[in-house]
């Protein structure tokens, strides 16, 4: 068995993992799940690298720190935990400092200490992650591969919010998410398409957290996120752009703290909240036919995500690639449709047989725009990001 790398994903109740080949272009040995963190009967899943499941156990409402030493624990059983050559963590915000992936020492943990009032759903699990793994394995490499750090590029124009400038100066900015995703995205289009790549892309990762990302040149200019995940598109539970008057209003008249705002806009919104049943696309589209609301949630994504493609647009000059990526971007030809229907002014035009059957390339052969589905792999690229890192600390040249 050679070097391998183990990549961490962190969620608000979740630890995704894999465990990648540390050689040449990174390939999956075996992933795996740790769900239902804090709460009764976490449950762990490992599976292979052909998806077969080999361990599947329980344990009793495991925090962050015991699903980790359990992780390691399960990783030593099979064998790999004296391979790692290095940890990759996605870590959802950068802030200012941190622009590229990025050696963890103590100066960046506590940094992200002071960020995690930004994203308290994310970033105290992933920093207990390190810490756990800084105090068991003090010699192991870790790298935190930042969801920010894609967006790096954007002017100022993107960056600014419209509110006193001083609160600017503290760091209150657009920043941007999804970046990992999109930075795969990017390698994967110019594998297929190097001309396309360099040209006037959109990028629309929809899944339970959705955004999108206007890119020319290979550069990022604009996107639909902003100070924190919560901004932009409608998502599964999210508001996404909301009028803050709504939020003042409900302070005042239903006198709603602080912690209930945070639960509102990050939890109970979105298509959960406009169903009033659910937070799933697959279900609101199975019951549209005979649910009005469960048919306006799926309408609003839709719409919204239209209007969002056009101010992208705008913001590129026009558009030359769409692609749809993510868990409803990649598998909802009827969100596809939906989204894409009367964006022909733009150039974009779909073919209904392509898309149905869920091609890569959906876009009809007289569009001037081409439309694909490109899959994204957010652990796959964590693990280049650290394979490119070892790669330069062993004085090789990069073969991701």
């Amino acid at each position: 068995m050679t070097a391998s790398i183990l990549t961490i994903n962190v969620g608000s109740s979740t630890i995704k993992f894999s465990v990648f080949s540390g050689k040449g272009d990174p390939e999956k040995l075996l992933s795996g799940m740790i769900d239902r963190i804090g709460q009764k009967n976490s449950a762990l899943t490992v599976t292979d690298r052909d998806g077969v499941a080999i361990r599947k156990d329980c344990s009793n409402s495991l925090n962050y720190e015991g699903a980790a030493k359990r992780l390691m624990d399960v990783l030593d059983e099979l064998g790999h935990l004296s391979e790692l050559a290095a940890v990759g963590h996605r870590v959802v915000h950068g802030g200012k400092l941190y622009r590229e992936t990025t050696v963890v020492d103590a100066e960046l943990v506590q940094e992200l200490h002071c960020l995690s009032p930004i994203d308290p759903n994310h970033l105290p699990g992933e920093i207990a992650l390190i810490e756990f793994l800084q105090n068991r394995f003090p010699e192991l490499p870790q790298l935190a591969c930042f969801d920010t750090a894609f967006h790096r590029s954007l002017p100022t124009n993107a960056t600014l919010l419209p509110i006193p400038r001083h609160y600017a100066n503290k760091g209150i900015q657009r920043f941007g998410f999804h970046g990992l995703s999109y930075a795969y995205l990017l390698e994967e289009l110019k594998k297929r398409d190097r001309t396309a790549a360099s040209g006037r892309l959109i990028f629309a990762h929809l899944g339970s957290g959705a955004s999108m990302a206007a890119v020319r040149d290979g550069v990022c200019v604009d996107t639909t996120m902003a100070f924190t995940p919560t901004a932009g598109l409608v998502m599964g539970t999210r508001t996404g752009d909301l009028d803050p008057g709504v939020l003042i209003y409900l302070m005042r008249q239903e006198c709603l703290g602080l912690d209930e705002i945070d639960e509102l806009v990050n939890h109970q919104s979105g298509l959960r909240g406009i169903s009033a049943t659910s937070s799933d696309m697959r279900e609101l589209i199975e019951r549209s036919r005979d649910d009005p609301k469960a048919a306006e949630a799926v309408s609003l994504f839709c719409y919204q995500a239209k209007k969002w493609i056009g101010a992208l647009s705008a913001a590129l000059g026009g558009v030359d690639t769409l692609v749809f990526s993510g868990g409803i971007g990649e598998n909802s030809a009827e969100t596809r449709h939906g989204i894409c229907h009367g964006l022909e002014y733009l150039g974009i035009e779909l073919d209904a047989d392509k898309n149905r059957a869920g091609e890569e390339l959906i876009s009809s052969g007289s569009s001037p725009a081409m439309v694909r589905v490109i899959p994204t792999n957010e652990e796959l690229m964590i693990a280049r990001e650290v394979a490119r890192f070892l790669a330069l600390e062993q004085g090789q040249p990069d073969s991701c």
